[in-house]
């Protein structure tokens, strides 16, 4: 029986050992709080790719120090970072995964210390500061810090880096009318608030020729905020721009409590945006079945699949998945018995 979940698949030169992905979740783990990789994710990553997950994102990883969701993200503001990103890349090369990384900048959405920004003042909730407005140095030094961050992924050996433009964070910001109340060329208009996304692909494409992908909340459930046909432009805009694989997920930007979902509910995004765009897509979105995942991938909805929690609970989904489809998958020696 063939898998179309379990077999190999590649973009341009990189060739993945199975369509399955595991999703950036950010682990709050680096408890000096100075950014950097401690022994815990070093372990997390490594086991999924024992595990023999085909593309490992690491977690929402800042560009600059502000721009991270908490004092205790990962960090790759700063060259100290490379070696310990590096340490991962390799451990995690060592059992055939590829590795991402997702560039970041968490906007309004930061609980750091000191000053926040957004592209408006405008706080997420009342619980929450209230952002500076960017002002254009600001903005360029932002685009500059996702440049400088693009070189460093590349010296430390990543195979993809993708840009968290979804979730209510910095990007997301600028792309949203609820949220971009500017007047200058960062707002208004769809072209304007693509604007700053727009020079981040072209200022990491300075450093990185390899795979980029850019995640996206496709809609923003509410009546004034985006929907997929919006993402339609913005697609065919990064389209041109060669980027690779858009990852689909939804919401973010505001409250989405009582939200109605279910097994597979953003995957229509995915296929929305594959079909129209002609361009790669991923699926995420509580996808917890081998079957499911199987059928999203075969009936080409969407070409690679983002398990999130699921690879929490089990590191070793893979070989569950190769059971349920009756796939023989290689896995590490040392565990031959228990793979058998």
């Amino acid at each position: 029986m063939a898998s179309a979940l379990l077999s190999p698949f590649s973009i341009k030169n990189v060739i993945f050992k199975n369509r399955v992905v595991m999703s950036p979740m950010c682990m709050y783990s680096s408890h000096n709080e100075d950014g950097k990789v401690q022994d815990f994710h070093l372990t997390h990553y490594t086991s999924r790719a024992v595990g023999q997950v085909g593309l490992i994102i690491l977690e929402a990883t800042a560009v600059v120090p502000e721009g991270r969701i908490s004092n205790f993200d990962l960090g790759i503001w700063d060259d100290d970072h490379i070696e310990g990103l590096k340490k991962i890349v390799d451990s995690c090369h060592q059992y055939g995964a590829k590795v991402g990384i997702q560039l970041a900048h968490a906007g309004r959405k930061a609980l750091v210390d000191g000053d926040i920004f957004g592209p408006s003042a405008i706080a997420y909730s009342d619980k929450m500061r209230t952002p500076k407005e960017m002002t254009i140095q600001d903005i360029e030094h932002t685009v500059n810090a996702f440049q400088n961050a693009a070189r460093r992924a590349k010296e430390a050996g990543f195979d993809v880096i993708e840009i968290h433009a979804a979730h209510g964070y910095l990007l997301h910001e600028f792309l949203s009318p609820i949220t971009n109340k500017r007047t200058d060329l960062y707002g208004e208009t769809a072209e304007n608030r693509y604007r700053l996304l727009k020079q981040v692909i072209d200022a990491i494409r300075k450093e990185w020729q390899g795979l980029l992908f850019v995640r996206i909340s496709a809609t923003d459930y509410h009546p004034d905020g985006l929907t997929v046909e919006d993402y339609l432009y913005f697609a065919e805009e990064m389209k041109k721009q060669e980027v690779d694989l858009i990852d689909c997920s939804t919401g973010g930007l505001i409250s989405t409590r009582g939200l109605d979902v279910y097994p597979g509910y953003q995957v229509q995004y995915a296929e929305k945006i594959k079909r129209s765009v002609q361009i790669y897509t991923g699926a995420v979105g509580l996808i917890t079945s081998p079957l499911h995942a199987e059928e999203i991938i075969k009936n080409g909805r969407a070409d690679l699949v983002f398990l999130g929690r699921e690879l929490l609970r089990n590191p070793y989904w893979v070989f569950e998945a190769s059971k349920q489809l009756q796939v023989k998958i290689e896995g590490p020696k040392q565990y031959e018995l228990g793979w058998k």
